[in-house]
């Protein structure tokens, strides 16, 4: 996968355009936890090639693309799976678009939906309020290609936006910049080459661009602007609908805002990472995002062995948030607005588990190390607190750091009931150890706590 922050083009030289001052705020550091919601004209089909359990030639990635939410690119590559399946199921005279008016969402409950989301433990909520295909969910003004007027005939975005809000967590807004198909005319990219070939760089693109986003952030306010895949050169210069501007506006119209890193300028907030494992602690604040399954959009062919279960959930978030990143999780509902059973699952089990363990992951910042090499513990700290994350309970045993001191106090969270937590004394050739009461050798990951020795 690309690394964005490292795309900076077109160089102005010394004559670049001049961007708000970089930052990211205490409450997103805080947060650990959001939830992307990948939902559009893709749900209907629902359908890609769950490649993530065999390997596929790199040159036929994009036939046998793994999001579903690129079904518009890849049912245009003659001879694809999807491009046979769509024959299949819709025949030769229905169009990708013409799906907008099989969209049907009158199983979608938003606050239902928005409370499971909450109740996993979401601290902020980022629905795509336009993918690839240029569809938009909420009522825009800029095209009637929008979920107002066709399809759902609702403003799918306003009514997520409402009740994240009244859930009391943050609201941030996913945004497709240079790509959109709707409004495009070039073949299907079938290379990450064409990923940055195949798209409108023309100024009148990239104010079309700008008049939605600016949209977004008058009607919506929200509290992170998540770019994808660039930004329309044309609108990367000195003008009042460039991006420099854009970002200028909206962070003085919603100081506490933050954005990411995939708008293709010399500028960012958080870095991303998307289905990539980070090896050690990254110093700048980062995201890693993945869905539950190998697409985000909701592909309906797969099954448990392509899904993240509960346990995997909540050692991935344990993993990323000691290395200082927070985990943007997808959930992909169907056309109908429901959540499938087995990303329920899994949601369910990761909310469980931070009602009891959440002091471990809200709020923290890395500690010294992200972990112990060759030992399942990882670390993060707070107040003081030092906490120590054993994501092999079953073993019976967790390794402490080497700075642990003897007679630190020590006890448990979660089912360990906040009970004194035994230590075997170091021995020649290993150091002091934990053992896992058994009311915990069951959990995904078993927490201890132990004053900070370091501070």
């Amino acid at each position: 996968m690309l690394n964005f922050e490292s795309r900076v083009g077109p160089d102005f030289g010394a004559n670049g355009p001049s961007y708000p001052d970089a930052g990211v705020p205490e409450w997103y550091r805080d947060a650990k936890l959001g939830f992307f919601v990948h939902w559009g004209l893709y749900s209907v089909p629902a359908w890609g090639t769950p490649t993530g359990t065999r390997n596929v030639p790199a040159e036929d990635a994009y036939a046998h693309h793994q999001y579903a939410e690129w079904y518009g690119n890849t049912v245009r590559i003659k001879g694809s799976p999807t491009w046979e399946r769509h024959q299949d199921v819709y025949g030769t005279g229905t169009s990708y678009e013409d799906l907008a008016d099989h969209w049907n969402a009158d199983a979608f409950d938003p606050q239902a939906f928005v409370g499971s989301l909450v109740d996993a433990g979401a601290r902020y909520v980022i629905p795509t309020t336009k993918h690839h295909e240029g569809f938009c969910l909420w009522g825009t003004e800029t095209t009637p290609f929008n979920a107002v007027n066709r399809g759902p005939k609702r403003d799918l975005i306003s009514e997520i936006a409402r009740e994240t809000r009244a859930a009391g967590q943050r609201f941030g807004v996913y945004f497709s910049g240079a790509l959109d198909w709707h409004v495009s005319d070039f073949p299907p990219i079938e290379s990450d080459t064409d990923l940055f070939r195949f798209r409108r760089n023309d100024e009148r693109f990239a104010r079309y661009s700008a008049a939605q986003l600016e949209e977004l952030i008058e009607r919506f306010e929200p509290d992170i602007l998540w770019n994808d895949i660039d930004w329309p050169d044309g609108g990367k210069g000195h003008d009042p609908y460039a991006v420099a501007a854009l970002l200028e506006r909206y962070l003085d119209a919603i100081p506490h805002g933050v954005v990411n890193d995939r708008w293709g300028v010399p500028y960012h907030g958080f870095i991303t990472r998307e289905y990539r494992h980070v090896e050690d602690i990254i110093e700048q604040p980062w995201e890693s995002t993945r869905g539950l399954g190998y697409s985000f959009g909701y592909n309906q062919v797969e099954g448990p062995e392509h899904t993240l279960s509960g346990d995997a959930l909540i050692r991935l978030l344990v993993d990323v948030v000691s290395k200082n990143g927070n985990l943007l999780i997808n959930v992909g509902p169907r056309a109908d607005g429901s959540i499938p059973e087995l990303q329920q699952q899994s949601m369910a089990a990761m909310g469980s588990w931070l009602r009891g363990n959440g002091e471990a992951i809200y709020g923290t910042r890395p500690w010294r190390r992200a972990g112990e090499s060759g030992q399942a513990v990882s670390y993060t700290q707070n107040a003081g607190k030092l906490y120590l994350q054993a994501s092999d309970p079953a073993a019976g045993e967790a390794a402490l750091p080497a700075e642990y001191r003897e007679g630190t106090a020590v006890h448990w969270l979660g089912q360990g009931g906040s009970q004194p937590a035994e230590v075997l004394a170091a021995t020649p050739g290993s150091g002091a150890r934990l053992v896992v009461p058994e009311s915990l050798r069951g959990e995904a990951v078993a927490v201890a706590v132990l004053a900070d020795p370091l501070a």
